[in-house]
């Protein structure tokens, strides 16, 4: 269904570049791009609750933009982010990834889209795949704690992923763009259309696309149950109903199906996962007043309404038999396990900005935001009993499951930042600040909702009660101090300090994954997470030099982790107490990271740059004395870039990865070993045809064919080797 539905949507964009003539003929070319060469120092970015350049921050914040996404072949968001200092990558297959920032995995950041947080499962999230990687315009992550700005979960940082969209302008403008990729590497394809349309009082833009991808190629074969089918469709709409107000109004709708999980902690590793279908729909709306007075600045409301479906098939491909004292014997063969998830967030938020005077910013504001969350799970089982005469009888049964009981988190949260300009504006200090209140409730739960047999319900008898129903209520702050200080007209010095919390997930508090001989069980009174982090750095940054590096560390405290306990369940038949070995998830952790990243680059002339960067992450268990889980391995990247104003560009890296050995991994990771990867990358200059503009790009990944293994990717999955040499290209009309 959800093919025709997305010929459907390019065919309705098909229509609409073809109608949009109505509106007129002026051409902007504004969606053709060139392989980016510098850091753009110049950007304005948003992730700091205000526009600001991005040379002018004080966090520690990478940004990537549609040029880097057409420059790789970019299957995900994460595989473009992967190439910045302190990130890095890991997943359960090419469409399913995440990123990891200095040492902070997704449970410990809070992503974004266009402002709204993507909430969904901790297991298996996927959530930066669910965006369209064709449809954004730029990527900000800060990196570093930023509860202050954005309340629970944003411990190790922000990934706001910025999409396209229309614009006012003072002449009526249209413009269309059309892009068209293949990679050899997993026979994927792929088509992007786009239309946007406005002039100074209003614009319109709507985007669809097309994504089909088979099994991925490795240097060791091929990788099973890796391919993927997505479709994707976009609305943007924007009008200025008085000259100082502005109302915007969003709609995307992310739907993939078929989507292979060829590895993933959550399944064992003889069974074959697959996304039926996930998929993420948002809708927006965004009110700013501006210039309301001498001081106050602007007044922006913002609501939002994201909803995130997850339906997992999984064939476990395991056969237990079991020989009876009178000698029957059952043999149990699990055909197919089906877990379903729906979590809802519902979100707002309003803000102020004043300039109290020449050199004193301050923005505050109050936001809320609800997520809730229904799962469910059905096992259909084939039991077969052999009796000692011979006889056979066969029984297909369905049972009904509730991983999680219906639960909801709603957090609100009132903040405060003020940004002061001291000594003829050399340095900038940043002081924040945060309190939030978190409630949670859920109903009762059991292990089994329902039993057929035969088609035929069956009697459930006595029923664990898994988890009682229950509310929880918490309080919890943050603050942040930032400074940026001129050194030199092209040297700043920068540092934060920060404390930062994160509540338990719902998945923390309510899990339970039956594993017949013990459980993995969720706990209703976790604590939050607290953490303590500081970074300091340096940028410089001329017409032809540009580099920063900083040290950071990040202290947690009351850290969420799994370890050995009992579930201790009642009957619902007779309210007996009961029971049984469990993994726990208790507050139990104390645990400290800290490391460096940097990044350089050098313009040898008109047309040569070359550009290095690297990092480093080290992370203790102090409690335990022991290495933390998923701390990416030592990285860098060296590079050269060749453009030519009248051909195009030509940039040629090296992507290296240290080792991570026993003593250097936590209990039950897999040692890896180090690797060096060659990719190339090229982008033609944009060719005229009349009004409009043609634009190749293409490359090669992994250009030696390199077998290599992603750190992450192993200890997450059962995945060993990574995708092997891939030739891919892309072209891209805007007229």
């Amino acid at each position: 269904m959800n093919i025709r539905i997305s010929r459907k949507s390019i065919a309705a964009t098909a229509i609409l570049l073809s109608a949009a003539n109505l509106f007129g003929q002026n051409v902007q070319h504004s969606e053709s791009d060139t392989i980016k060469i510098v850091n753009l120092e110049e950007m304005v970015v948003s992730s700091m609750k205000i526009d600001m350049k991005m040379k002018d921050t004080p966090a520690q914040l990478d940004v990537v933009t549609a040029v880097d996404c057409r420059e790789h072949s970019s299957f995900t968001v994460a595989d473009v982010l992967k190439y910045e200092p302190g990130i890095s990558m890991g997943g359960d297959g090419v469409w399913a990834t995440n990123i990891n920032v200095r040492g902070m995995s997704e449970n410990r950041l809070v992503t974004l889209v266009d402002g709204n947080r993507v909430e969904t499962a901790t297991d298996l999230t996927a959530s930066l795949s669910m965006v369209d990687v064709n449809d954004i315009q730029r990527v900000e992550v800060i990196k570093g704690a930023q509860s202050s700005l954005y309340g629970s979960g944003a411990m190790g940082g922000i990934v706001n992923i910025i999409s396209k969209e229309g614009y006012f302008s003072d002449n009526r403008y249209l413009h269309r763009n059309v892009l068209s990729g293949y990679s050899g590497v997993n026979s994927s394809v792929g088509e992007y259309l786009s239309v946007g349309a406005g002039d100074r009082n209003w614009f319109a833009r709507v985007s669809a696309s097309y994504a089909h991808a088979n099994d991925m190629k490795t240097p060791e074969g091929v990788l099973p149950n890796s391919g993927f089918t997505s479709d994707n469709l976009g609305l943007k709409l924007g009008c200025r109903p008085a000259a100082n107000q502005t109302v915007k109004l969003q709609f995307q709708r992310n739907f993939s199906h078929d989507v292979g999980i060829p590895g993933g902690a959550a399944f064992a590793a003889a069974a074959t996962a697959d996304y039926k279908l996930i998929g993420r729909t948002l809708v927006n709306a965004n009110y700013e007043i501006e210039n309301l007075g001498d001081s106050f600045k602007s007044l922006k409301m913002n609501i939002f309404y994201q909803d995130i479906i997850r339906n997992v098939e999984m064939v476990p491909n395991s056969v237990t038999s079991v020989t009876q004292p009178n000698g029957m014997i059952q043999i149990t063969a699990p055909q197919l396990v089906a877990p379903n998830g729906r979590h809802k967030t519902y979100g707002g938020q309003l803000q102020g900005t004043w300039n109290l005077n020449g050199n004193n910013l301050l923005i505050a504001g109050i936001d809320a935001w609800q997520r809730n969350i229904h799962s469910e799970r059905t096992k259909y089982i084939t039991m077969t009993v052999i009796k000692p005469t011979g006889d056979t009888i066969v029984n297909n049964v369905e049972r009904g499951e509730s991983p999680l009981p219906d639960a909801s988190f709603t957090s609100a949260g009132v903040f405060v930042q003020d940004e002061m300009h001291l000594l003829d504006r050399r340095l900038t200090i940043t002081l924040g600040g945060r309190f939030d209140g978190i409630f949670v409730s859920n109903d009762e739960c059991h292990d089994v909702d329902y039993i057929l047999k035969n088609g035929e319900t069956q009697p459930l008898g006595a029923q664990r009660v898994t988890f009682e129903a229950g509310q929880t209520r918490e309080l919890s702050w943050s603050a942040n101090f930032g400074a940026r200080y001129q050194l030199s007209e092209n040297t700043d010095l920068v540092m934060n300090a920060a404390r930062a919390y994160r509540a338990a997930s719902l998945e923390e508090r309510f899990k339970y994954i039956d594993l017949t001989s013990r459980v993995q069980l969720g706990n209703p009174n976790l604590k939050p997470e607290k953490g303590y982090s500081a970074d300091f750095g340096i940028r410089i940054h001329t017409n032809r030099f540009i580099a920063q590096a900083s040290v950071f560390a990040n202290r947690l405290t009351d850290m969420i982790v799994e370890t050995s306990g009992e579930f201790i369940y009642r009957l619902t038949e007779d309210s007996s107490v009961d029971t049984l070995p469990a993994l726990v998830y208790n507050n139990v952790d104390r645990a400290l990271l800290y490391g460096a990243d940097f990044s350089f680059s050098y313009r040898i002339n008109n047309n040569l740059q070359t550009y290095l960067s690297g990092a480093c992450v080290v992370g203790r268990d102090i409690e335990n004395d022991a290495c933390l889980p998923m701390i990416p391995p030592v990285n860098g990247r060296i590079g050269i870039v060749y453009s030519h104003e009248n051909a195009g560009s030509v940039n040629l890296s090296l992507t290296a990865a240290a080792a991570k050995k026993d003593g250097k991994i936590a209990d039950g990771e897999t040692a890896t070993s180090g690797y060096c990867r060659i990719d190339l990358s090229l982008g033609s200059k944009p060719l005229e045809l009349g009004k409009s503009q043609l634009q190749f790009f293409g490359g090669i990944d992994n250009l030696t064919n390199t077998t290599y293994t992603n750190f992450l990717s192993t200890n997450r999955s059962s995945i060993n080797c990574e995708p092997a040499r891939n030739f891919y290209i892309k072209a891209s009309l805007t007229f």
